[in-house]
């Protein structure tokens, strides 16, 4: 097993983060005088892509919009969850469409990539729901059955 030293982990997040920033464009000049009104969208989209929050708006966004963008039946049945490294984890309200879903991937993928959100996904994950569980309370023991070990 090899052991990470995070110093050395953060030492070198900090210097390619660095060497990003210099090689960074200088930000827009202001069109009028210091202390001239501007419009907060102009202000806001500065900030935006000053701190490269695109990437994180256009998921947010796709979150937000996600029923209009795979329609209303597939909605109802379907939840985006998380994306992470260009993963969508998507939970489904049975197996069953979790089985229809996954044969539509590469269609719903595509309609994902061509929605004016911008976000980046490049592979779908479908989980179904989750087991109901059988423990109750805060103590258990070790492969029991639990309320069903009395049936027989």
């Amino acid at each position: 097993m090899d052991k990470r030293d995070l110093a050395l982990d953060l030492f070198k997040n900090f210097k390619s983060s660095a060497v990003r920033k210099i090689n960074k464009p200088a930000p827009t000049q202001r069109s009028g005088q210091p202390g001239d009104p501007e419009l907060i969208s102009g202000v806001l989209n500065n900030l935006i892509s000053e701190r490269e929050w695109d990437s994180g708006l256009a998921e947010g966004n796709l979150f937000i919009t996600w029923a209009t963008i795979v329609g209303a039946d597939i909605a109802a049945h379907a939840t985006p969850i998380s994306i992470m490294d260009g993963v969508l984890t998507i939970q489904t309200s049975s197996s069953a469409w979790a089985t229809q879903l996954t044969l539509v991937a590469n269609d719903l993928l595509s309609t994902i990539k061509n929605d004016p959100s911008g976000a980046t996904i490049s592979k779908l994950i479908f989980i179904g729901p989750h087991a109901p569980s059988w423990k109750k309370g805060i103590r258990t023991i070790r492969n029991a059955r639990g309320p069903r070990d009395t049936y027989g």
